[in-house]
């Protein structure tokens, strides 16, 4: 192990850091600002066949401005050593130029977090991983790899540990900042030779080292999902049910957050605009969106512009209940900020945390045997979901099943149909992994169009 950051003097420096930014911004002629600060340092390896193809080490300290005069505002985003003053300059000045929006300000004195406690989220393990090490786990998963027959080639093996502190402040006196580390690795198999090649991946990744699935199991775990592609045919083209694996599902969920990002929503862009109070799932499902999960995979303390985080109940029985709001898309929809601000860069916007799905039964299996015969959706292609029109077609690949039992692989197909219906149609199983920030269940769909041959 290599030594990890002293925490407290890393945020202390970043406060450091984002109130000089908010004096600069003031002395430039900025009404009010924050400042976002940010220092990471990242360590990745990768191997492939044995041989060790990368190692990359980084190590950054940013600063995201924002400044408003009046009701105009900008943001600048600066590296390391970067003259602030001059930044906060360009920053009013770009301000002036911009075109008023009262929608968008700083949160009020009442709506900030006014207690910050990062601890109870245990988000960092204090463990810093050496490059060794990294290098030695990426190994470790190919060799187990490679133990599963069939597998004939390395796609890349990788490992990764990542440590970030940030800290934002403003001008209307808050300051709250915290520490978190990410753990991961994964590996690509390919099997087959010639046209006739599949490839398939598994990876694992958490907060904390010791909760990362062992190296044989992913490597297992990513040979076999690619050997049992082998073979695989193109279905003629037909209407039948499909079952969505945990993988798929979850991006199937994360359709729905997209449609009802309150970016989306306040400009009438998403199918879900005016829907609210509305059913959008079928009865009995329940979606959470939990910032507070300890060791969670999108949880914080307070959320990208300084409010207090806590749960949200996206839809209930079924019923769309909010949407994902900052503080400028509920003011456009003449509402209140439900603390759903992410912060990546210079300017705020909405974004879910760990969404959960609760209120199905059963398991992919059991999906699967209710269903008779469909598809198994494992793996999708492109981005053909539009929450502006609902229109929803995708590549895709996985397997025909018939009476519950999977029959041979699939490949080459387009699954399609309409968002909206699809969302109301959908039968959610009660097998969610806990693998991913949104955390599904496996998803049956009836009636849905598969194009192939």
């Amino acid at each position: 192990m290599s030594k990890p950051h002293d925490a407290s003097a890393a945020l202390a420096a970043l406060n450091a850091l984002a109130s000089d930014a908010l004096d600069r911004a003031r002395a430039a002629g900025a009404d009010a600002a924050d400042a976002l600060a940010v220092e990471s340092r990242a360590r990745s390896a990768t191997v492939r066949n044995g041989a060790v193809e990368e190692v990359n080490s980084a190590e950054g300290t940013d600063v995201s401005l924002r400044v408003f005069v009046g009701d105009r505002s900008a943001a600048v985003s600066v590296g390391p050593g970067a003259d602030l003053a001059a930044a906060a300059e360009r920053a009013v000045a770009m301000a002036k130029a911009a075109p008023p929006d009262p929608t968008v300000r700083l949160a009020r004195d009442t709506e900030y977090a006014h207690v910050v406690d990062a601890g109870a989220l245990d988000l960092a393990d204090g463990t810093a991983v050496s490059a060794d090490e990294l290098t030695e786990r990426a190994h470790a998963l190919e060799t187990a790899m490679n133990r599963v027959p069939g597998v004939t080639n390395s796609g890349g093996a990788s490992a990764s540990a990542v440590e970030a502190f940030r800290v934002l402040a403003t001008s209307e006196g808050f300051c709250g900042g915290y520490g978190g580390t990410r753990h991961s690795h994964g590996v690509t198999a390919v099997a087959g030779e010639g046209t006739r090649m599949e490839r398939d991946s598994w990876y694992s990744s958490e907060r904390h080292l010791e909760d990362l699935e062992d190296t044989a199991a992913v490597g297992r775990i990513a040979a076999e999902r690619t050997v049992r592609r082998l073979g695989a045919e193109q279905l003629t083209t037909r209407t039948a049910p499909i079952v969505f694996d945990h993988r798929a599902a979850s991006g199937f969920v994360g359709h729905l957050l997209g449609a009802i990002n309150g970016s989306a929503v306040s400009r009438r862009a998403s199918i879900m605009a005016g829907r609210r109070g509305e059913r959008v799932y079928p009865a009995g499902i329940d979606v959470v969106c939990d910032p507070t999960v300890p060791r969670g995979a999108a949880s914080r303390p307070f959320d990208g512009e300084g409010l207090a985080s806590a749960p949200l109940t996206l839809v209930r029985d079924g019923v769309l209940q909010a949407y994902l709001l900052d503080i400028a898309t509920a003011a456009r929809l003449g509402e209140t900020s439900n603390g759903r601000a992410a912060r990546g860069g210079a300017n705020p916007s909405p974004a879910s945390t760990n969404v959960a799905v609760a209120g199905g039964t059963g398991d992919l299996a059991a999906l699967m045997a209710e269903l008779g015969s469909g598809m198994l959706v494992t793996d999708l292609i492109g981005m053909g979901a539009n929450i502006v029109s609902g229109n929803y077609s995708r590549g895709a690949a996985g397997f025909w099943f018939e009476a519950g039992e999977i029959v041979h692989p699939v490949a080459e197909v387009t699954i399609a149909g309409d968002l909206a219906q699809m969302f109301a149609r959908a039968r959610f199983a009660d097998d969610a992994p806990g693998l991913y920030a949104v955390d599904a269940p496996a998803v049956a769909i009836e009636g849905m169009t598969i194009g192939g041959k």
